[in-house]
C-alpha cells in the first residue's frame, strides 16, 4: 500500500529545515500531497490532539482512508529513521484505535516518513509490532542554487509584471 519514496517535489525547503516546516508545507499543498499519497485519502487534521492518561499528544498528520475504512497516522521525521519512532507510532495507532476508531473501522495504519531509512533497522524495529506500520523515505526538491537565483525573476517581480499580484 505504501510508496517508497514519496516525492514532495512541490516543496522547496532549504537545509536546514524543521519537521514543522515540512508539515506546514505539506498542509499548504494538501491537494498535491493527497495525490502523492494515492487514491482514497481524506485529510482529518494536522497536529491532531489526543489525550491519553491525562497527557496531551499531537499527531503530525491524521487521515482517513475511504476504501480501507481506517485511520492513517503519518509522522514526519527529518533525517534518518530511528528505532524509537516505531514504538511511538505503535502508541499512536493504539490510541487512535481506542479513542477515534468506530467499531466498523479497520485497525489504524501508521506511516513514518523519514528523509532516509536503513532497511535493516526498520525491519528489526517493526519485527514484533503487530500493528500495520510502514516506513518510507521522502524526497524534496531543493531550493534553487544561489547561482541560478540571480538569473531568474523573484515572485514579487513576476507579480508586479502581471499587474500587482494573483488573486
Amino acid at each position: 500500500m505504501f510508496k517508497d519514496p514519496y516525492v514532495f517535489d512541490f516543496l522547496t525547503l532549504e537545509e536546514p529545515f524543521h519537521e514543522r516546516e515540512l508539515e506546514v508545507g505539506l498542509v499548504r499543498h494538501i491537494e498535491k500531497f493527497l495525490l502523492e499519497l494515492g487514491a482514497g485519502f481524506a485529510f482529518v487534521g494536522r497536529q491532531y490532539h489526543l489525550e491519553v492518561s491525562g497527557r496531551d499528544f499531537y499527531l503530525d498528520l491524521l487521515f482517513y482512508h475511504l476504501r480501507l475504512r481506517c485511520f492513517i497516522v503519518i509522522e514526519l521525521k527529518k533525517g534518518d529513521f530511528k528505532p524509537e519512532y516505531a514504538g511511538k507510532m505503535n502508541f499512536y495507532c493504539s490510541a487512535v484505535d481506542e479513542l477515534l476508531k468506530d467499531k466498523t473501522d479497520q485497525p489504524t495504519i501508521g506511516l513514518i516518513l523519514c528523509q532516509t531509512k536503513d532497511r535493516i533497522l526498520a525491519e528489526y524495529s517493526l519485527r514484533d509490532i503487530h500493528k500495520p506500520i510502514g516506513i518510507s523515505d521522502y524526497e524534496l526538491t531543493r531550493a534553487l542554487p544561489e547561482n541560478l537565483k540571480s538569473s531568474l525573476p523573484t515572485v514579487e517581480e513576476i507579480e508586479a509584471e502581471l499587474g500587482g499580484g494573483l488573486e
